[in-house]
């Protein structure tokens, strides 16, 4: 069921709800009725069990009491139906912002309404022999010991102001997804993760260091949003695709100013 008729039906419940008011007696017991009037020293009122009109002494109800919880339920009724129109508004702006993403995968954001391509960046292996570029679905020659994944470049030159930027990721395949901080290295290039291989089992273990954050699917297709959860000092980061244990990454780098 479309989640903004869920919310409607929500709605109409919640009214019918508070149509039905507590006529309060003076007794401590009460009348569910619909609505209610004072005619002289006569109390008419609907009763919704009955589904009639009935009427008692007006000295017997206790209006005062009946009149404060009503007017505190049609309040809440009123905070109630504005968060319903909230949510409606918000699912609203989230349509149209799934509808200026691409379909191919990518990160991207949305600045001020206009669809912003973050570059997919160039990713290295670097151990104490070489340099190997890292390719998508390529086995990684990785020998036994420490190695760097690197991009090149001390600064990105993708500076946001915002430092707690939402990024739009359309994943290429169902891998994890996150924002690591990066590493500026004296010898010019930005870290990524650590990697070890351990000798005997041969198994490979990447170290980042991540941020926390908050992830939302938008599609059924993989279009998912992050943003991290607490404001992001100034400095080099990354939104990172990444299959666990087998160096398959892509990285998107920007920096905060």
């Amino acid at each position: 069921m479309p989640i903004r008729k869920i919310l409607f039906l929500m709605l109409v419940c919640v009214l019918e709800a508070f149509g039905a008011v507590k006529l309060y007696l003076k007794d401590g017991s009460y009348q569910l009725v619909r609505e209610y009037a004072v005619e002289g020293d006569r109390l008419k009122y609907y009763s919704t069990e009955r589904s009639d009109w009935e009427e008692m002494p007006v000295e017997l109800a206790d209006l005062k009491r009946t009149e404060s919880e009503g007017a505190a339920r049609v309040k809440s009724a009123e905070k109630f139906s504005q968060k319903i129109e909230e949510e409606a508004e918000a699912l609203r702006e989230e349509r149209l912002e799934i509808q200026k993403i691409p379909t191919d995968p990518g990160a991207y954001m949305l600045e001020d309404g206009q669809l912003r391509v973050l570059k997919l960046a160039e990713a290295t292996i670097h151990d104490d022999k070489k340099r190997t570029l890292l390719k998508r679905l390529s086995p990684i020659p990785i020998v036994t010991g420490k190695s760097t994944l690197e991009i090149p470049f001390e600064r990105s030159p993708n500076a946001l102001k915002d430092d707690r930027p939402e990024f739009c990721l359309q994943q290429s395949l169902e891998d994890s997804i996150g924002i690591v901080k990066l590493t500026v290295s004296k010898n010019g290039v930005r870290i990524v993760e650590r990697i070890a291989v351990v000798p005997v089992a041969n198994e490979i273990v990447e170290e980042r260091d991540s941020v926390e954050v908050f992830t939302k699917q938008l599609t059924e297709s993989g279009l998912y949003k992050i943003w991290p959860q607490e404001p992001l000092p100034k400095g080099e980061y990354a939104v990172v695709e990444y299959t666990e244990g087998k160096i398959d990454i892509r990285v998107w780098d920007f920096r905060i100013e």
